[in-house]
């Protein structure tokens, strides 16, 4: 029994170890695949409440960041030329946002700046050796 335990569990291994894996050789693909897909979804956006619009609302929110790379991607949304910014990318719970700028989430940029910066490290950190 403990033969068949030690088995299925270097078997969980295994399956992890291979997704891991798959996972850092095909990261730039799954990156871009994220980001068409979320660009997709930001110019289907509408208030509606589709699981498309719900996953955005979502994401805004949960990272306090609004739009894909920063808040001027919704300038190109039909949404925004009815409505302005969805209220997701506000900052604060009580705001109506519309067109203010000043009141929407660019988080994001500080994110995306810190993921380049220990990119560059880990790329130089190689370089010295």
């Amino acid at each position: 029994m403990l033969k068949l335990y030690a088995m299925f569990l270097t078997l969980i291994f295994l399956v992890e170890l291979v997704a891991a894996i798959v996972g850092f050789v095909f990261r730039h693909e799954i990156k871009n695949s994220f980001k068409n897909n979320y660009e997709k979804a930001l110019k289907q956006y509408n208030s509606t409440g589709d699981y498309r619009s719900h996953a955005v609302d979502k994401i805004q929110s949960t990272l306090h960041c609004c739009g894909v790379t920063d808040y001027t991607d919704w300038t190109n949304t039909n949404y925004y030329s009815e409505k302005g910014f969805p209220k997701s990318c506000c900052k604060r719970e009580d705001c109506t946002p519309q067109r203010d700028a000043d009141k929407v989430n660019n988080e994001l940029i500080g994110i995306f700046l810190a993921y380049c910066l220990s990119r560059a490290i880990t790329n130089n950190q190689y370089e010295i050796v």
